[in-house]
Parts: structure tokens; C-alpha cells; sequence
């Protein structure tokens, strides 16, 4: 750890706040939060005078410290913390026992964070399942915390926001009882990835992309995210999202509407979330006898990932063996806009596929006539890629003369890796907790938001509700069945990151 007077800021700097962690000695504390907590500390992102409150029952403060710092060796290897830096930063500590059903808990809390002078400022992130966030935000309440006479009080809140549109409206008007829109931060911890920020910044900072950024040029958009692995130990939230809610309805939408938003008025968080809204309101309805042929989900079969054999989705820990919940879904969606009317956008996510990749592809038309007939293969359609992960960066699919006596073509890609010679890439939760200390909405999703990309997507929840198969594909490959309709149309059909 370094001293306070080592600190070089990397972003604005925040003032002393109590950071509150409800689920505190859960797995997301362990696996996200405190690492991240950690790094900002070092790099200034955090205040040095900051407290962090546990919010926890059935453990003593030291048996709680013990585990955080064992979460550290398993979940974060790369943090090197001697046992001098741990006992500094464990001393920003404190921890209040309690119940979340019980009163008693945030009378407990109201009087801990009384007692630590100077701090009005609180943050109070919610590491429990979504029942539990309306419970919080009204015990919170009563007890005066979400009241902003004395500093600010905001609530963060992780995904699912809702499993449906009436549970989503349910769940934002509960909270809005209570607390300001203003005061609800809606985590997405995709959209704190540096790549999909630099989206924004690469559209509207570069005059050479806007004219080709429309329906003229473009012929079809992919958004993807592929991950090897499969639901680990996320059984029993799996089996009632599936990929559509986990992915697609959330973490895909949101940058869907990043790539296809107007340019703000100026770059603040509601001129932002404005222009996001008006692409959700502009998305084409499904239509019940269509949806066959817009959306598709699959469910992984036993395979090979690499060297290691894994089972089928239905022989997981936890997973029914008659489950039809889909661990592989795409979705064609449409906007009819002026900029993109006739464009596709293909958003997909999957389990168990070759490699871990996300993606988000610009394919553009092909020229109107082929100048070159050559014996090789005709010149391919340009692509832009900004890869999400890994190897942030962005890559420019050009075709180009192959050596030779001949006018044979081939492919060219040149590559703009997002970060060069070591320098470091911000973890997504360093953003976003950051974020919310400043006050930055920016990257988070406001309830209007969240209720349109429920309502887009509920005649396809409504179509899958009472399926009783689901097509399967084999772990570790592409052979996804159905998959090629969603392309239908587009130039150079399904686009398999590599």
C-alpha cells in the first residue's frame, strides 16, 4: 500500500465517503468489490479516509476479514498485498451485524456511520440477489440515509433488473418511492469495459467515420459475446434467466444503443441516456408469427474445450435434466430510423463455445461491381471490429492486392490494439464504483431504459415461456443449429470471432 502523499490521481478525485456493502461477505464482495476497492486505493480513485461498511450476519469481524483476505488469494492472484498493506487497508473497515429483514440492522448502520466523523458522503452498493434491493432502499430510508441534506447517499443495484417488464416496472416503482432516480445507480459492468467506452469517443471524435455510419454504408451490424465457460455455480439463477435475460436484455442492448445513438447535445448523463432511449423506442416490434425466425436459442451439449471434456448443460450441478433454458441465444433486431432503416442488428451470446470473445462487428456493403475478375476468391466486404475482449482494440478488414503478376486479391487487416506497451486497462468495477462516487450516470441505465429493452423483448419471453425442447449444440464448437436465419440477407452471413 503507499503512502497518502504517493497517490497519483488517474481520474477526478473523490471526496471521503462510507462506502456500505450489503452481502458483504458474499462472493461478488469477494471476487469484484475488494479487488477492485484495493485498486483504486492505490491509484488514487478512492480516498484514502474512506470507510467501508459490511453489512452481514453469523460472523464475527475478524472470521469476515479473514475470508476477504483469502478471497483476495483466490479470485485476485495478481494483487501482491503484504501483511503490513493488508492490516492499512483492513483498517478501513467496520461492520455491522444484522439481519436485512430487521430494523434493528439499519438502526445499527445509521448509528456506525453517526459515529465516523467527517464522513456525509455514502455509497451503499447492494451484493445481494435483486428481492432484497427494495427491502434495502425502504430500511435506508427510514432511518434518514437516503436523505442528501448532508452529503450524497446513492444506491447501486446489480443486474437482473426485473425478469420481465411488470416486474421491472414493480421493482423501479418500488424504489422510487423511496429514493430520486438521481440516487439509483443500475450497474452493467459491461459497459464499464474501456473498449465499449472508447466506442463513444472513437464515433464522435473522428469526423472520417460519421458519413459512413448509416444505412448508406453499412449493411448489417454483430454484436457478440462467446465465453468457453459454462453456468459454474450459477445454477439456480440460470435456469430462470437464460441467455436471452442474462446477456442479450441487458449487457448486448445497451451497447447496441451506444452504436446506434444520435450524437448528444453535449456529453452528460441524461443528453447521453436521452439519445439511448430514442434508439429503444425506434426498435421494430416482434411480431409473434415472426419470431421463429428472429430469435434462436440453443442449449450446450456435452464437448471438448480444448483438451478438458465438460458435460451437457443438463448434467450440471443444480440444472433440472429436462431443463429447456437456452445457454445460447440470438436475437435480429431492427431500427426504423432515418439512419438505420433496412440495417440489421444480430446481437448473440452462447456458453461453451471455442473461445471467450466479445465483439462488436461493422460490416459494411460491398461495391456495386466486382472490377477485378480474378481466378481467387471475389474481394470480401469491409468489416470494423472493436474487440470488447480480449485484446481490446479495434481492427479494419480491407481487401488488398496479393504479390504477384496478378490482380488477385486478399485480405488485409490492420490493427489498433486499445492500450500499447504495457499500460493498464481499468477493470470494469474501478470505473463504474469510481463513477458513482462522482456522480456520473453516464454508463449506468436509467428506469425508462430498463423498462423499453423489457418491453422489446417480451413477445419473445412470451413465445419461449411454454417450450418444452430446445435445440442443442455440441461444447466447444460453432455448430449451433438455426443460427444462419438470423443472418439472412447479410452480406458474409455469421461472423465467428477469432
Amino acid at each position: 500500500m503507499h503512502n497518502t502523499d504517493e497517490y497519483i490521481y488517474l481520474g477526478e478525485p473523490t471526496e471521503p465517503a462510507n462506502i456500505v456493502i450489503f452481502g458483504a461477505g458474499g462472493d461478488l464482495t469477494k471476487r469484484k468489490l475488494i479487488p477492485a476497492l484495493i485498486k483504486m486505493l492505490r491509484c488514487g480513485l478512492l480516498h484514502p479516509q474512506s470507510k467501508i461498511i459490511g453489512v452481514l450476519r453469523g460472523v464475527d469481524k475478524s472470521a469476515w476479514l479473514i475470508a476477504l483476505r483469502q478471497g483476495l488469494g483466490d479470485y485476485a492472484p495478481d494483487i501482491e498485498m503484504d501483511e503490513s498493506q493488508w492490516q492499512t487497508f483492513s483498517s478501513m473497515f467496520e461492520m455491522v451485524v444484522g439481519d436485512l429483514q430487521d430494523e434493528q440492522t439499519y438502526i445499527g448502520l445509521s448509528k456506525t456511520v453517526q459515529e465516523l466523523d467527517g464522513h456525509t458522503h455514502a455509497l451503499f452498493y447492494c451484493a445481494v440477489p435483486p428481492r432484497w434491493y427494495s427491502t434495502i432502499a425502504t430500511g435506508l430510508s427510514k432511518q434518514g440515509l437516503a436523505n442528501e441534506q448532508q452529503g450524497f447517499r446513492r444506491i447501486v443495484i446489480e443486474k437482473p433488473f426485473g425478469m420481465d417488464l411488470q416486474s421491472a416496472q414493480q421493482l423501479n416503482q418500488e424504489l422510487q418511492n423511496v429514493l430520486d432516480e438521481s440516487q439509483i445507480y443500475r450497474i452493467d459492468h459491461y459497459l464499464g469495459k474501456e473498449s465499449v467506452q472508447n466506442l463513444l469517443v472513437y464515433r464522435f471524435t473522428n469526423s472520417i467515420l460519421e458519413p459512413l455510419w448509416n444505412r448508406n454504408f453499412i449493411d448489417h451490424i454483430q454484436i457478440s459475446a462467446a465465453e468457453s465457460i459454462g453456468i459454474e455455480y450459477r445454477a439456480n439463477y440460470y435456469e430462470k434467466s437464460g441467455a436471452l435475460r442474462d446477456m442479450i436484455q441487458s449487457h448486448l442492448m445497451q451497447v447496441m444503443t451506444l452504436v446506434a445513438m444520435e450524437p448528444p447535445v453535449e456529453f452528460t448523463a441524461d443528453a447521453i441516456r436521452d439519445e439511448k432511449i430514442k434508439v429503444l423506442r425506434a426498435m421494430r416490434p416482434f411480431e409473434m408469427d415472426k419470431i421463429d425466425q428472429q430469435a434462436v436459442a440453443a442449449q450446450y451439449g456435452a464437448g471438448s474445450i480444448g483438451d478438458e471434456k465438460v458435460k451437457a448443460y443438463v448434467a450440471e450441478d443444480g440444472v433440472s435434466p429436462d431443463s429447456v433454458a437456452e445457454t445460447f441465444s440470438g436475437v435480429r433486431f431492427h431500427i426504423d430510423n432515418w439512419r438505420w432503416q433496412g440495417v440489421p442488428f444480430v446481437l448473440w451470446t452462447g456458453k461453451r463455445l471455442p473461445r471467450r470473445v466479445s465483439e462488436i462487428m461493422i460490416r459494411f456493403k460491398t461495391p456495386p461491381f466486382n472490377l477485378f475478375d480474378t481466378h481467387a476468391s471475389p474481394p470480401m466486404a469491409n468489416s470494423l471490429v472493436f474487440r470488447v475482449h480480449p485484446d481490446e482494440g479495434i481492427a479494419l478488414r480491407m481487401n488488398a492486392k496479393m504479390p504477384g503478376l496478378t490482380t488477385d486479391t486478399q485480405r488485409m487487416v490492420m490493427r489498433a490494439p486499445y492500450a500499447e506497451n504495457g499500460e493498464d486497462v481499468s477493470d470494469a468495477y474501478e470505473v463504474l464504483l469510481h463513477d458513482v462516487l462522482t456522480g456520473d450516470a453516464t454508463l449506468f441505465s436509467r428506469a425508462d431504459e430498463v423498462e423499453e429493452s423489457w418491453y422489446i423483448i417480451e413477445p419473445i419471453l412470451n413465445a419461449w415461456k411454454d417450450r418444452i425442447s430446445v435445440d442443442r449444440y455440441r461444447s466447444g464448437t460453432w455448430d449451433v443449429p438455426s443460427v444462419n436465419k438470423l443472418f439472412a440477407g447479410c452480406v458474409g452471413g455469421w461472423h465467428k470471432p477469432s
